[in-house]
């Protein structure tokens, strides 16, 4: 009943957030970067964080520090979404999240070279998250990928609140309702994708930490290869990686091959609910067999990658 009145309250939400969109102007104009074509409500992702708001007043203020920087890094988003802040200020409120989110699950009691290379990490992975958030319903559906892998695994190690993925879930679900569409009632933004990958990350973190196996990252298996492989074709095009662009594959497929965007969507998430079953199988047996499924699975897609970019390319020439 909770979780009920919890999807009709977010919906309820979603509704009024459009209508102020509407009236002062939060809105994604198609450029020449695009993967749409007309105006689309932008921010509508802003309804992960209310999810989480829930849940956080629901469990008694669990996770403060996560918490406090999820609403950090959520807030500088959607001024972002807004006003489009400076380079510097963004990257110091999502530092500060990350140092918050490292205190939450006690990442700096352990060895101190261990911080530095979360922190790449985790902010490389929020930027690609962010980045890969390019087509209608992608988001989504790779949101619930990762969520249902993180539910699996909780099952058995017991991690984190199961109420907190059940909330960020009803609130994907409500997002989902109105963004895997061909034409998206809204967009999730970076307050939305920047705010969900850091709820994954906390979770994902949470599980690596308690269990003391990496292996775990692989629940992002996915959009890394997709985000790692665009970097290193990018870079040896000498262009300008910071710079917004539409060269990763999911695009690729979308504009170049005019593949239907929720098919390419839902394909991501399937493939990496196929890693992560592969991954959470693998992490009870031994480090040798570990690391061979980890150089199979990102050999195997870095070559599909290749070979599909290839292919989609050849096509539309």
């Amino acid at each position: 009943m909770i979780y009920a009145l919890l999807a009709l309250l977010l919906f309820a939400v979603m509704l009024v957030y459009f209508r102020l969109a509407d009236r002062f102007n939060i809105i994604d104009r198609p450029n020449e970067r695009s993967s749409h074509t007309k105006v689309t409500i932008r921010g509508g992702g802003i309804v992960f964080y209310l999810g989480v708001l829930a849940w956080f007043i629901w469990s008694g203020a669990a996770y403060p520090y996560f918490f406090a920087g999820l609403t950090l890094i959520t807030l500088i988003s959607f001024l972002d979404d807004i006003l489009t802040l400076s380079n510097r200020i963004r990257i110091s409120i999502h530092l500060l999240s990350v140092v918050l989110l490292f205190l939450e699950v006690g990442l700096f009691n352990h060895v101190w070279w261990i911080v530095p290379i979360a922190l790449v990490l985790v902010i490389g992975t929020i930027n690609a998250y962010n980045f890969m958030d390019g087509i209608n319903g992608i988001t989504a559906m790779y949101s619930f990928a990762v969520l249902l892998l993180l539910w699996l695994a909780n099952q058995e190690v017991g991690f984190v609140d199961d109420r907190l993925l059940y909330c960020t879930a009803i609130a994907n679900g409500v997002f989902t309702f109105f963004n895997f569409r061909q034409g998206a009632k809204c967009f999730a933004g970076d307050v939305g994708s920047v705010s969900m990958c850091f709820i994954l990350l906390f979770a994902t973190l949470s599980l690596i930490l308690a269990t003391g196996n990496p292996i775990y990252i692989l629940f992002f298996a996915v959009y890394g290869v997709d985000s790692v492989m665009t970097i290193i074709f990018r870079l040896l095009r000498r262009e300008n990686i910071f710079k917004a662009h539409r060269t990763h594959l999911y695009q690729y497929l979308a504009n170049e091959a005019k593949g239907n965007r929720l098919v390419i969507a839902v394909c991501y998430g399937v493939l990496q609910v196929g890693i992560g079953w592969l991954i959470i199988a693998a992490s009870a047996h031994s480090i040798k067999v570990q690391i061979s499924v980890v150089f199979c699975v990102l050999t195997l897609f870095s070559v599909l990658y290749i070979g599909i970019r290839r292919y989609v390319l050849a096509a539309a020439r």
